[in-house]
């Protein structure tokens, strides 16, 4: 397999510019291509609705190690814009409330400000005012459609690769959730596995990766609670094995996803490997989705054909690479007009390597209610999906008024695009 991948020394910004103190670090751009890897940014996404109590921007650290760093691994550091960041005490209320339901969820309420963080993680008190969504509606059951699985796990209601593939940990005992190692290439990677509260060892799951962005962590993604894992904790309601891998050091900034020949993508095959042995899951029904860093890891899982469909967050195909294919890849990407760490031409050329290989055509409005749900302070926003795409392989594209950013309140909409495969 070949992947691609650039050196770490041309990423790394100046000096000077890594010593300006907003909660959006300098990214590491390559001129036309995007931009490089962002040494920090905005991780928490504010909800729909007006933020909390969060000061405006431009108390953030600087990026790295330290009291206040934007992203690094320094106590206590914002993750977020605003004096104590989005995520520091005094936000506001708990998260919303909790997930919806199961099937194509209804309207979408917005949360409370999200409570203190922990160090910086986004469970503790949410990604941000609001993140996830509150409570869904009812919904509709069984979306997963004709299947003989419970819970709708079989059919693809979107059509492609209708098959189950069940995994040979079906009719096992799972092994402990949480923190686990796995040796990949003669190097100790960590991980952390989120199970369903009740886990069926006869159902096959969907299994869906959340990848970290650059500075961050495992737990950082994972959280605690219905906001963990992006929100799809809560948004899975059950439905979903949910990991959350972890980076290794990137040009000495933190933990990032430079899959320098290919290695996080095997760290990804080897998880895949022991999952098979060890959980009930579909292999036609694996999900990635991150932010950052882990949007451009999104891409590299896309590009690679281990996925069934991505969501990637304000991320490009430059660093974590894209191997040349021609499996297509259901895709729904995220990506302000106003990021300058992870530019916006370069989202736009990771999703039209999937306009391509999908057999798409001409963009059009999408019916997506995303935009709605992120919330007035973030238009113009508009979703876009591409016309004669492949049968189930679609393509949507949503560009909205923000920075760099987890796409806010993006929890239901991206599971709701996981879960009609």
């Amino acid at each position: 397999m070949t992947v691609m991948h650039m050196r770490a020394k041309k990423l790394l910004p100046s000096a000077s510019l890594l010593m300006f103190s907003l909660a959006m670090a300098p990214g590491c751009s390559e001129a036309g291509d995007g931009g490089g890897v962002p040494t920090g940014g905005a991780v928490n996404g504010p909800a729909g609705g007006a933020p909390g109590n969060g000061a405006e921007p431009g108390s953030g650290g600087a990026p790295g190690p330290g009291a206040g760093g934007t992203l690094g691994p320094g106590a206590g550091g914002t993750l977020g814009p605003g004096a104590g960041g989005t995520l520091g005490p005094g936000a506001g209320g708990a998260p919303g409330p909790g997930p919806g339901g199961p099937g194509t969820g209804g309207d979408s309420n917005p949360g409370g400000a999200g409570g203190p963080g922990v160090g910086g993680a986004f469970g503790a008190g949410g990604m941000g005012p609001g993140f996830p969504p509150g409570a869904g509606g009812a919904g509709i059951p069984g979306a997963g459609g004709g299947g003989t699985d419970p819970g709708g796990s079989g059919g693809s209601p979107s059509g492609g690769d209708d098959e189950v593939k069940a995994s040979q940990g079906c009719g096992k005992a799972p092994p402990m959730a949480g923190q686990a190692s796995i040796s990949v290439g003669g190097q100790m990677r960590n991980y952390i596995l989120a199970l369903p509260d009740n886990y069926d060892n006869n159902k096959k799951y969907r299994l869906v990766f959340t990848w970290h962005p650059w500075g961050g962590s495992a737990q950082q993604v994972a959280g605690n609670g219905p906001t963990g894992y992006y929100g799809l904790r809560g948004a899975s309601a059950g439905e979903a094995i949910l990991v959350s891998p972890d980076g290794t050091d990137f040009g000495g900034m933190g933990k990032g996803w430079g899959n320098e020949n290919g290695k996080d993508i095997q760290f990804l095959e080897a998880m895949l490997e022991r999952f098979d042995s060890e959980l009930c899951f579909d292999h036609n029904r694996i999900f990635s989705t991150g932010f950052s860093f882990g949007g451009m890891m999104s891409n590299a899982v896309a590009c690679s054909g281990l996925a069934r469909a991505v969501a990637p967050m304000a991320g490009n195909s430059s660093v974590a690479g894209c191997a040349n294919g021609t499996k297509p890849v259901a895709y729904m990407g995220f990506h302000g007009v106003d990021d300058n760490v992870v530019t916006l031409d370069g989202g736009q050329k990771a999703r039209d390597v999937f306009v391509s290989r999908n057999g798409c055509g001409m963009a059009k409005a999408s019916d997506s209610n995303w935009c709605q749900l992120a919330g007035n302070q973030y238009q113009p926003c508009e979703c876009k999906t591409y016309d004669g795409c492949d049968e189930g392989y679609p393509v949507t594209w949503c560009e909205y008024k923000g920075g760099h950013m987890v796409a806010p309140n993006s929890g239901e909409t991206i599971w709701d695009f996981f879960k009609q495969f």
